[in-house]
């Protein structure tokens, strides 16, 4: 077969709504393109297997950075570490080796990148693993154009323009090298000039966004990011409707009957990619939507009665769809609906649906957006083992910095309390992150040895285009450019740990 369109993940492949290049494959069929994937190549010889497309190659490393997948937060390789059960074979920098691969052996084809780690990677970035800044992905790998974010519109259009033989400028959602400077796109400082200064990185930072049309200058060159398009309820319900099959790949049978309720996230964490990837606005999905497609998972064979999750970034973020304004959506827009009604309703229904046994919420919630009404539901009827929480920390300072001091901890811990035991809440929290030195390690320490279920003490990893990884790289807050302390040696983030977990007594 001859295929119009070839994808090259950097992970397992899977024809399910949690896999992102499912989503793009049915879509494209649906369009009437043949569409071919190979998955997890290790050797060039396998991205010969499937020929030439007709139209391009779509390029990624999957839904998780090659360098994090491969390198713990001191550097080490996770292959290397007998306490993980890690077997993946995906290459350092694997878009980068596989557009390469491409190049080498289907000259003339047209390559698309897509994916976290072509999103992070679209303009000037700190680069962890290398301690340095690196260009943007598209000059160095010499790709046509790259899609950024969640791809299902631009995708679409990329492989219709393609075939319509039309050139791929000025597409929304996506990347582009030019020699010209469109007279509506707002300049960043250069490459040049970022890598000469840290506080015109720190400018380059403030004013990353997806909304807007933005443009790096490299020598003689441009990148041009095009605005995200509009993406809405009916896309998201037309998505999740697709024919899936909904196999999983062995490990992960525990999510075979997951169900995506929205998109973005309105936390805008400054250690978080989502609001440069999936978007710093929640797009729910309708109730019907959701509804229809529980029905549909009951008459799967493999169907036994339990759903496994209602899967986003933060679980009770659903229902409170907003536009873009410039407050803080989580606490300070007065328009947000934070009552989590939508939700609670959406549950109950969902709860009636014939053959459905128990519906399980494994996905995160933000404390400080659920109501006690919502905690009561969950208590009652959808906890699967622990809630799950992510203060991140305790310091104030440290909190503001990570963007993350809204809400009140323990009012949230005494109310969940009073409906179940303190072993039903479990507690993710995070160290030598910007700010933090070995003082607000030992105080996270100590208060959270007063918790049980600490199930994950982090350390710090910068990955690019976060606003902490500014402050990692630069020592400085970006908003104020004020210096921040940073700890940069591996002898001071293991410290910090000690004295996390020395007290807590658990480990990552």
């Amino acid at each position: 077969m001859i295929y119009d369109i070839i994808f090259i993940v950097g992970e397992v492949y899977f024809d399910h709504p949690l896999c992102g290049t499912a989503v793009l494959k049915r879509l494209l069929e649906r369009q009437g393109y043949k569409v071919g994937v190979i998955e997890k190549p290790t050797k060039e010889k396998d991205i010969l297997k499937l020929g030439k497309p007709k139209l391009f190659f779509g390029i990624s490393s999957g839904s998780i950075d090659s360098m994090v997948r491969n390198y713990t937060p001191l550097k080490k390789l996770r292959k290397d570490d007998k306490n993980l059960d890690y077997n993946e074979e995906v290459p350092d920098r694997a878009v980068l080796v596989y557009s390469n691969w491409v190049k080498k052996n289907f000259k003339d084809s047209v390559i698309v990148l897509g994916g976290t780690e072509a999103t992070l990677r679209r303009f000037t970035h700190y680069d962890y693993w290398q301690n340095r800044l690196r260009r943007s992905i598209l000059f160095e790998s010499r790709a046509d154009i790259l899609v950024y974010g969640c791809a299902e519109k631009q995708i679409v259009e990329i492989a219709d323009r393609l075939k319509e033989k039309k050139g791929l400028d000025d597409i929304k959602g996506t990347c582009i090298v030019s020699r010209d400077l469109p007279k509506d796109f707002k300049e960043l400082p250069s490459h040049e000039d970022v890598d000469g200064s840290k506080e015109k990185f720190c400018d380059m930072q403030n004013m990353l966004s997806n909304e807007k049309n933005l443009a790096q200058k490299l020598g003689e060159r441009h990148i041009l990011q095009y605005r995200m398009p509009a993406y809405t309820t009916k896309d998201l319900d037309d998505y999740y409707s697709l024919p899936f099959k909904r196999d999983v790949p062995e490990g992960m049978q525990g999510f075979q009957f997951s169900v995506v309720t929205h998109r973005g996230c309105i936390g805008d964490c400054n250690f978080c990619s989502l609001k440069h990837t999936a978007g710093n606005r929640i797009i729910s999905r309708s109730e019907k939507s959701i509804l229809d497609e529980i029905k549909r998972i009951t008459k799967h064979p493999d169907f036994t009665g339990n759903i496994d999750d209602f899967t986003a970034p933060s679980f009770n973020m659903y229902g409170m769809d907003c536009d873009i304004c410039n407050t803080n959506c989580c606490m300070d827009c007065n328009k947000l609906d934070r009552s989590n009604k939508r939700l609670i309703s959406l549950l109950r229904k969902a709860r009636e649906i014939k053959g459905v046994k128990k519906i399980f919420i494994r996905s995160g919630v933000r404390f400080e957006l659920a109501t006690p009404e919502l905690l009561k539901e969950l208590v009652e009827h959808h906890l699967f083992d622990t809630l799950r929480i992510a203060p991140e920390h305790v310091n104030k300072k440290v909190l503001a910095l990570m963007n993350k001091n809204k809400g009140d901890l323990d009012k949230f811990i005494k109310e969940f309390n009073k409906l179940a035991s303190k072993n039903k809440l479990s507690f993710y929290f995070m160290t030598a992150h910007p700010g933090s030195s070995l003082k607000e390690a030992k105080e996270l320490g100590k208060e959270i040895s007063k918790f049980r279920n600490t199930d994950t003490v982090q350390v710090f990893t910068p990955t690019p285009m976060t606003m902490s990884t500014c402050m990692y790289y630069t020592g400085m807050d970006p908003k104020t450019k004020k210096k921040i302390h940073v700890a940069h040696t591996y002898y001071e983030k293991k410290e910090q740990k000690r004295a996390v977990i020395g007290r807590s007594g658990k480990q990552d």
